[in-house]
């Protein structure tokens, strides 16, 4: 973690998990959840009325590139505002691929979030292929160009290499070092987030880096027991 900052940025991404009442039983467990650093909870945009967790902020998973009307199963930056999201995660890998989304379509996610005063935390990395090719800066400033319209310092990069998530494969040292001294450099005023297999088994591995502000979880924020953990150990 970079000297002056206090606190890690630790973010909760449920995807699509839980049922309401998993959900409901889960924020009971979590209650009893003791860290002192700052938790933001994405889970199913279904949920976000019944999100009732003091001391930590509510994010979304995603948003709309369009504003309000005429937009079928679309959820606004407008919409998340009124339902005190603070946060949204853009650009997921997941998203990227799996609903095709363009860096110009996260880039108006973007923009409409921070309309509304809601905090970007736009996901990056490279595939596996990327990587074996040793693209992988060329692949990151490309993703991150989208962001030289904007005021960074609202903005968070979370870096997760795509081959990385699900796995329980993280980057080696060298390649941590390389790629988010990449990113601090270029935007050093941008939080700066890791995730893709992060967990209570590779922690200590993952604090060698110095550049790491927080992290993005996934899995891992749906077992409270070794979330636990691994907040004790970040």
């Amino acid at each position: 973690m970079r000297k002056g900052i206090e606190n890690m940025k630790i973010v909760l991404n449920h995807k699509c998990n839980l049922t309401k009442n998993e959900f409901l039983a889960y924020q009971q467990a979590f209650a009893k959840i003791k860290t002192a650093h700052d938790i933001v909870m994405c889970p199913s945009s279904l949920y976000l009325p019944l999100f009732h967790l003091e001391n930590i902020s509510l994010g979304s998973q995603d948003v709309s590139t369009y504003e309000m009307g005429a937009h079928t199963g679309e959820i606004s930056a407008s919409q998340l505002k009124e339902m005190n999201v603070e946060y949204t995660i853009v650009g997921h890998s997941e998203r990227r691929s799996d609903f095709d989304e363009k860096d110009n379509d996260i880039k108006e996610k973007i923009a409409k979030l921070l309309a509304q005063g809601i905090t970007p935390i736009l996901c990056v990395g490279e595939t596996s292929k990327e990587r074996e090719k040793g693209e992988r800066i060329e692949v990151i400033k490309r993703q991150l160009s989208i962001l030289s319209s904007f005021d960074t310092k609202k903005i968070i990069i979370a870096y997760e290499p795509v081959w990385a998530i699900g796995t329980g494969l993280v980057p080696t040292v060298e390649e941590l070092d390389e790629v988010l001294t990449s990113i601090h450099f270029s935007y050093p005023e941008s939080l700066l987030l890791y995730g893709g297999s992060a967990s209570d088994e590779n922690i200590e591995y993952l604090k060698t880096s110095q550049e790491i502000d927080g992290y993005l979880l996934g899995g891992l924020s749906l077992k409270l027991e070794k979330l636990q953990v691994f907040l004790d150990l970040c």
